[in-house]
Parts: C-alpha cells; structure tokens; sequence
C-alpha cells in the first residue's frame, strides 16, 4: 500500500473505528447469513464452491471500500452482471447487509458501511438492468423477468 493511501486509510479507521478485524467480523458473519438466506443463498451457491477464497476477496474488497485501502483489485460489477437477481435481491442483500453491520459495527462504523453498501446496490441493480437492455428512471427497479416482459 503507498504512503499516501496508508495515510488515507489511518485517517478513516481513527474516525469510524473500521480495522481488519471488523471488516473481517462484517464480511463472515454477512455471508453466514447470505448462505441460509432463501433468497440470497441459492444465487451464491449456484457460483461459489469454497467459501474461503470468496470471503477473502470480500474483506479486500471492503477493506477498500470503506478505508480505501486499495487491497481489492477485480471488477464487481462484471461479476454481477450475469446472475439472475432483481430488485428483490438487492433489498434482501441491503437488509441482511444493514442487519449485520448493526450487530458487529460500532454507530460510525455502522452508518459508514450502510451508506457505502446502498450505493453498492443501487450501481450494480443500474448496471444489470443497463446489460439487460433496461433503462431504469429514477426511482424505478429492476422486476424479476415475467414482469419486464409484461411491460
């Protein structure tokens, strides 16, 4: 990491409390979830066979997210574009993503991790409808399939 991005991320951790350890207690006890969750755990269990590496990238990619660390170095939105979630998907991931983050972060950390993951979401729900062909409008969602043909 260079100098200046260890500064940055110093600088960050001192004001929320974010460090690896937490990162790490957010990003486990998250996928925990995701993996039992009826809706989230067929999608990643379909894709992911080890977990282990999965949720190494996933602390980088946090890690960079919220402290600017620059650990995570792959393309998110690439990997996203074709699963086959919608709207409902990423509400579910929010909510189980928010739920964790009350659990394991401290209020700073909390609201810092919450407001990151939104914008997260919000991106990569545009990206995937943009992919499908679907210009989403403000405030609109991505429906699940029978009710995008139906439009």
């Amino acid at each position: 990491m260079s100098e200046r991005r260890e500064q940055i991320a110093a600088e960050i951790s001192q004001r929320t409390g974010i460090d690896d350890a937490m990162i790490e207690r957010l990003v486990h006890t998250f996928y925990a979830k995701v993996s039992e969750d009826t809706l989230l755990g067929p999608v990643f269990e379909s894709r992911i066979r080890d977990w282990a590496p999965h949720l190494q990238q996933m602390c980088a990619f946090w890690s960079s997210v919220a402290l600017m660390s620059g650990r995570y170095h792959g393309n998110p939105m690439a990997r996203h574009l074709p699963l086959p979630v919608h709207a409902a998907h990423f509400d579910r991931w929010l909510a189980l993503f928010e739920e964790t983050a009350r659990e394991v972060c401290s209020t700073t950390a909390r609201d810092h991790f919450i407001e990151r993951a939104r914008r997260i979401a919000e991106s990569i729900e545009l990206g995937i409808a943009g992919h499908q062909g679907i210009l989403l409008r403000r405030g609109e969602r991505l429906g699940p399939p029978e009710e995008r043909s139906a439009r």
